[in-house]
């Protein structure tokens, strides 16, 4: 239902988005606010700084430098100079100039270029919700979309591809803030502060932000693409270019169509269909280096939402390699991420769910990981945590889930004069269906405990150990054998293949009123880590021995 417009892409028009006249029209200076209650509201309270607005506006000449220098390395595909002016000298002169207000809107005066405009003011509202969230009004939020749709009807309904080339980094971007802008806009739409123009005009423009019209942007540019037929191509070892197609080709359209599978895992996930956020990733291998390595900040969010999905299906051992593997990567790339300061905020905030997340996984399903990063759980900041958890106290369950959980929202928004219930919140929702899984697997902490310091135990003994009834003991064992045995990831390309499996590192049996346990797992034979380290000194020791000083 989300692809009703996405099947006939070459015929993308704006009315895909707005399905109307009724718009936010365009002037010579830009996006001006006619649609919002006949033109009036943008002029009193929403609309943008008129001396923005003016061409007699002097901005800094470090800045318009800057514009026509970023204008030049575009119209010339000069990669490396736009990654150094979008990555560099664009924060550098965003923290010089516009720390406290806004990037000139309009720069007509000095590039006089549709696409670039579009590019232009797309950096211009992404400064604004970044930097200056309390001057970000209702008309930048609409406007923001309209441009969104600008800039994508110019990708999408094109003939041919564009010309146009841009840095993995700033295509990435560009999809990411596109769904930050959705989230915040789904948000904002329940807030108490909307005043009844504001209301009057999402009520007769629901079509602005809209999930469909978001999903609708994404599905066709990965048809555009034909991105998933290129990922089949390329890892049954065959050549894309057979099905890539004209558009597919290009670097650009490639892209934009791969970031948009990652945005719609994120989309998916904050709906909370955590089954079809994996699916759609199910040409993507996750398990191998692939185009999303190219960009960090692309591979980080690939890994949190996929490890959450695993989390909420209960597949618990994939979440932790999921972490895990993010985490090890992200302690690789450290210092590129403090060389980029605008994406730190980002990267830690993730790095403490994923931590967070990772410990709850480990104490519903405990399991050997990586040495560094077990040393990080031990710290006192996490170490605290697992320990509540470890005893049951399931208000730690629900504070890791709140500040771990992506930002929920509805599929369907509720009504805007509806008086808010608390009870229907998409967080709510999710919240109490995870809780509600914890708190059938509360005791199993206890239960495997006692489980590894005996091989046979009468029912009756550890009923008596857990200070609770002989019937309830036995359901939880029989939980204990449910909870335990998960689908897993063991091959494949898609991240939802996987087998049953048994997960426990204890396995046990009841024979009448008797608890038979037995160690499943192999203890592992330190004699040859030893030999192999010592094997590898004598080869270190023979190499140095060669060298010539």
């Amino acid at each position: 239902m989300y692809r009703r417009q996405s099947d006939r892409s070459d015929s993308f028009r704006k009315d895909s988005f707005n399905r109307g006249d009724d718009r936010i029209y365009e002037d010579e200076f830009g996006y001006s606010t006619e649609g919002f209650g006949g033109g009036e509201f943008g002029k009193e309270e929403g609309g943008f700084d008129p001396r923005w607005q003016t061409q007699s506006y002097q901005c800094p000449d470090a800045v318009a430098k800057f514009i026509v220098h970023l204008y030049k390395a575009i119209s010339n595909r000069d990669v490396a100079e736009i990654e150094n002016l979008y990555e560099i000298r664009y924060p550098q002169l965003t923290k010089d100039y516009f720390k406290e207000e806004k990037w000139p809107y309009d720069v007509t005066h000095l590039v006089d270029d549709a696409l670039f405009q579009t590019l232009y003011r797309e950096l211009y509202f992404r400064h604004i919700y970044a930097q200056l969230p309390t001057q970000l009004t209702f008309s930048d939020r609409c406007n923001s979309y309209s441009n969104y749709c600008e800039l994508f009807n110019l990708i999408l309904t094109s003939p041919e591809p564009i010309d146009l080339t841009l840095t993995n980094q700033w295509l990435w971007e560009i999809i990411d803030e596109f769904v930050y802008q959705f989230q915040s806009f789904s948000q904002f739409r329940r807030s108490p502060k909307l005043n009844n123009e504001e209301t009057n005009y999402i009520r007769d423009h629901s079509y602005i932000w809209s999930v469909l019209s978001v999903l609708n942007v994404l599905y066709s540019l990965i048809e555009k693409s034909n991105i998933n037929q290129q990922l089949k191509a390329y890892f049954s070892e065959e050549s894309a270019d057979y099905v890539a197609g004209e558009f597919g080709k290009s670097p650009l359209y490639k892209m934009l169509g791969y970031f948009s599978l990652i945005a719609l895992l994120r989309v998916h996930s904050m709906l909370g269909d955590y089954h079809l956020a994996v699916k759609v990733l199910e040409n993507i291998d996750l398990h191998k280096n692939a185009y999303y390595c190219n960009v960090p900040a692309c591979q980080i969010t690939t890994y949190y939402y996929v490890g959450f999905a695993y989390v909420m299906m209960r597949r618990y051992a994939d979440a932790i390699r999921t972490y895990t593997n993010a985490l090890l990567y992200i302690q690789r790339m450290r210092q590129m991420f403090q060389a980029k300061s605008y994406q730190n905020d980002q990267v830690n905030k993730q790095t403490d769910q994923m931590y967070t997340m990772l410990a709850v996984c480990l104490v519903l399903h405990p399991q050997s990981i990586d040495e560094s990063i077990n040393s990080v759980l031990q710290d006192r900041k996490y170490a605290e945590k697992v320990s509540r958890m470890q005893q049951g106290d399931l208000k730690e369950f629900e504070n890791s889930f709140l500040f771990a959980c992506p930002k929920y929202l509805s599929p369907v928004p509720p009504a805007l004069d509806a008086p808010p219930d608390p009870n229907q919140e998409p967080l709510h929702i999710q919240k109490t269906i995870f809780l509600q899984e914890v708190g059938q697997q509360i005791y199993l902490p206890t239960i495997r405990s006692f489980l590894k310091l005996y091989t046979t135990m009468p029912v009756s003994k550890l009923a008596a150990f857990m200070d609770i009834d002989q019937t309830v003991l036995m359901e939880c064992l029989l939980c204990f054998k449910h909870k335990m045995y998960n689908v897993v990831w063991s091959k494949g390309i898609s991240s939802l293949d996987g087998e049953f499996q048994a997960g426990s590192e204890v396995d046990f049996y009841i024979d009448k009123d008797m608890v038979h346990i037995a160690d499943t797992k192999v203890g592992q034979r330190y004699g040859d880590y030893f030999i192999r380290q010592i094997h590898i000194m004598e080869e270190l020791h023979r190499a140095m021995k060669k060298l010539k000083f």
